[in-house]
């Protein structure tokens, strides 16, 4: 049995190689997912190492208020480092200073970055310092420091240059030394400026009362030991870790937060990539094992038991599957080189080196490969032993004509649940019960797709009929003869193309959302805009002194930061209440923001906690310091204040580096726009220069992160759309051995060999048509559910829309190419005596 197996793969190589390439294609998309995380984790997990240095020891204030990896932690006392270094065993103690410092570059406008931008101490112990010098020399004055490579680069930086760092205050600078982190130009996309100790008390501790933590080094003595020791002397809301607990804590809340997101994220493509490449192999084994039923009934005949003929078709899914696996995982791995300068290119996660494969790799990528093609194989595997042993000796149909229709009612009631769930879960706004209905959705659209073939196919091939007289009759005939081979071809693309269609709607939605929320609370022109990078932003005073412009109305600044509320790490808004409601409407439900002091919450969060007007909420600061605040306003309107809007005068009492990172400038009647713009963009030079945009600008800047992710996903998805593909080109190839006869019939009567080509060709645009229909109205739905669940407007993109549809159609001709040289190049006579 196993010699008749390999002997029918050898006889019918060209008819299998569309599976193998499916599977290959499928197995590769994942691998190159699992690399890529795996190599992510894996350089986390160095950064994390290198953080500290050969520290062995830390000593840092012990309240958490951020779930971040690298969140910040309030100061603590500076007397803290007199006591660790009187501990037995400490070999030398540093304090650490660091805070938020943006370098400026040549241009006098901020070093943009991803990553948090600090300053802090440059630590003169080199076992205690991650970082190195690569050229000059340690800072020694408090107006010199030492900048990061990668950001003396791009801030056209060199030894010698002046410029300044703002802590906020601007502070004129020096740069007497370029570093390194290792062997990187930077830590991730840290900008880290380091100052002399002196320095760094003056401008970023603002006195020497006060620093970030102690860094220690031990003598002969580890590190859980001397953390213990350590921890004698140190007074309440202060704590000592040790390194290697350090680095398990950094990775344990990336593995948690961050790189959970980003695995699940990628292995959810991977997943689209496999379920579409299952599709062209079930479609591709549905074709050859209805062309072989004959031969699987003379197998009957022979002796052969049902179970013998299942056997069969399974040990050929399985070798199929083991060879394209095996050459999915060498392709997977180039595909992970590339999406690893995808990911670096848009600067998405951190910079990797080199590429890491873990043993799990291996253990998730060869079952799926081998489990997906076999299952997909086996509803024709089941199919063919079912054939009677009689059926050897007369004409049997390869393939039935019409659904069952037991598949119609399952379909029907399958779609029936679908809608009802996605349509209940997007008017309720339960996210889970929508992503439920969107599953069944993609279930009852397997289902339906032969009973919805054959109407749709012959609707789609009514132009071709009339434009292309005989061969368009004949390819729109083709394509309705055969619903079940029809939608088998077409639901591989109908599902690659949805999920583009999804994410398009679903980002349009959140755009959509973004515009609502800023159009429905800001009617001012003009936003001072610093991003949103919570360790970046403009010192307040540049709020004061925008206020005094002649042209300026009204103006308030916000900024954010970390703070635990009712005991949880959350992010919250800074403010000045009674001057942002002067400028914003935030739909206050509840109390008022008249007073400079309230502290206001989101709707949802006071119905999630029952809290009120007057309830009293437990926060703790950074700093350590816990205290009550009580409830003054609740409101509706969150997308630029989110849940939590702290009070000004509560924050600043807790840091010593007060930064807002936006302020909503409302112009006087007579003001005029450009004039106003003109005199923000001078002011704010000193201040770092931040953008000053229009609201539209403002709107547009928000959602400018998503750009590089979103043309990853896109690239990403494109591979499902061209497994999808091949799999309609490998259904015509087959069709066309199938029809051999019948084209040379076709020849003899006086078709020509344009004409034939026209066929093949017409029917593929059919096909093609037909999945990418489904897929756009599959995503559309799903997108406005989806959508919906989560409380944005529905907002499809017509042009994108459009453009799919054509590409669609574009793919479905090109997949059509090879086939019908194909069956144009038959030879008359040796396909009318065909088989």
């Amino acid at each position: 049995m196993i010699g008749l197996v390999f002997k029918e793969l050898w006889g019918r190589k060209r008819r299998m190689a569309g599976s193998l390439v499916a599977v290959f294609l499928g197995v590769t998309f994942l691998t190159g997912t699992l690399v890529l995380g795996d190599t992510l984790a894996a350089s986390i997990d160095g950064y994390f190492s290198s953080a500290y240095g050969k520290t062995d020891v830390t000593v840092r204030n012990a309240t958490k208020v951020s779930d971040e990896p690298w969140g910040a932690r309030g100061q603590i006392d500076a007397s803290v480092l007199g006591k660790v270094r009187q501990v037995k065993g400490v070999a030398n103690a540093e304090p650490t200073i660091e805070g938020s410092g943006q370098l400026l570059g040549k241009d006098g406008a901020i070093i943009q970055s991803r990553g948090p931008r600090t300053a802090g101490n440059w630590k003169t112990d080199p076992k205690l310092n991650p970082y190195r010098l690569a050229e000059g020399h340690a800072p020694r004055a408090p107006d010199e420091v030492v900048i990061n490579k990668m950001f003396a680069d791009e801030g056209h930086l060199k030894i010698g240059d002046r410029t300044a760092v703002l802590t906020p205050e601007k502070v004129p600078v020096t740069v007497v030394g370029i570093s390194m982190f290792g062997d990187e130009e930077a830590f991730g996309e840290t900008s880290f400026t380091a100052f002399s100790l002196e320095g760094a008390r003056e401008h970023v501790a603002k006195g020497s009362d006060r620093i970030s933590g102690v860094a220690i080094r031990a003598d002969g003595v580890g590190q859980a030991e001397l953390a213990s020791r350590v921890r004698d002397v140190l007074p309440a809301g202060v704590e000592a870790i040790s390194n290697k607990a350090q680095v398990e804590e950094g990775m344990s809340l990336v593995e948690t937060g961050f790189l959970r997101i980003f695995r699940t994220v990628l292995a959810a493509f991977g997943g689209v990539a496999l379920l579409v490449a299952a599709f062209s192999i079930h479609n591709t084994f549905a074709i050859t094992m209805a062309q072989r039923t004959r031969e699987s009934a003379l197998l009957r005949a022979l002796g052969a038991g049902r179970w013998q003929v299942v056997a069969i078709v399974g040990f050929e899914a399985l070798v199929i599957g083991a060879a394209a696996t095996l050459a999915g995982l060498a392709g997977g791995y180039g595909f992970a080189a590339l999406l690893r300068q995808l990911f670096t290119r848009f600067r998405i996660g951190i910079a990797m080196e080199g590429l890491t494969v873990a043993g799990t790799t291996f253990m998730i990528a060869v079952p799926v490969g081998l489990l997906v093609t076999f299952v997909a194989a086996l509803g024709p595997a089941l199919k063919a032993s079912r054939v009677p042993p009689l059926a050897a000796l007369r004409e049997v149909a390869a393939e039935t004509s019409r659904p069952s229709e037991t598949r119609v009612i399952v379909g029907a009631v399958f779609a029936a649940v679908a809608v009802g769930t996605v349509v209940f879960g997007a008017l309720t706004e339960q996210m889970a019960m929508a992503a439920a209905g969107a599953v069944v959705t993609v279930v009852a659209m397997v289902v339906l797709g032969p009973v919805a073939a054959r109407p749709v196919a012959a609707l789609l091939g009514g132009p071709a009929a009339r434009l292309r007289g005989v061969s368009g009759t004949l390819a729109r005939d083709n394509a309705s003869r055969n619903p079940g081979r029809t939608a088998g071809a077409a639901t591989a693309l109908m599902i690659g193309v949805g999920v583009v269609t999804l994410m398009t709607v679903f980002i349009g939605s959140l755009r959509a959302s973004l515009e609502d929320g800023v159009a429905g609370s800001f009617k001012g022109p003009i936003v001072v805009d610093a991003g949103g990078n919570e360790t970046g932003g403009f010192s307040t005073a540049l709020v004061q002194d925008a206020a005094k412009l002649p042209q300026v109305s009204d103006i308030a600044g916000i900024g954010t930061g970390s703070m635990r509320v009712d005991d949880e790490p959350s992010t919250v808004a800074v403010a000045d209440p009674s001057s942002l409601r002067r400028v914003l409407d935030l739909d206050v439900t509840q109390g008022g923001l008249n007073d400079a002091g309230t502290f206001a919450v989101s709707k949802k969060v006071a119905d999630d906690n029952g809290w009120r007007v007057g309830t009293a909420v437990g926060v703790t600061f950074a700093d350590g310091t816990a205290q009550k605040l009580a409830v003054g306003a609740v409101y509706n309107n969150t997308d630029i204040t989110g849940d939590y809007l702290v009070p000004r005068t509560v924050w600043d009492a807790h840091t010593r580096q007060s930064l807002a990172t936006k302020a909503f400038v409302v112009l006087k009647p007579d003001a005029s726009v450009a004039s106003a713009r003109q005199a923000l963009t001078t002011l704010a030079k000193p201040y770092g220069a931040p953008d000053i945009e229009s609201r539209d600008e403002f709107v547009t800047a928000q959602t400018e992160d998503m750009a590089g992710f979103i043309t990853v996903v896109y690239g990403m998805l494109i591979l499902a759309i061209v497994i999808a593909l091949l799999g309609i080109a490998n259904t015509l190839s087959l069709a066309v051995h199938e029809r051999t006869r019948e084209l040379g019939l076709l020849r003899a009567v006086g078709a020509t060999r344009p004409q034939i080509r026209s066929m093949v060709r017409w029917e593929s645009v059919i096909v093609a048509l037909f999945g990418t229909g489904g897929g756009l109205g599959l995503g559309v739905f799903l997108g406005w559910g989806l959508g919906s669940a989560l409380g944005n407007p529905f907002a499809p993109a017509p042009v994108q829309m459009a453009v799919i549809a054509v590409v669609g159609a574009i793919a479905g001709a090109l997949a059509a190419i090879r086939p019908a040289r194909r069956a144009s190049r038959l030879a008359i006579l040796s396909a009318i005596a065909a088989p």
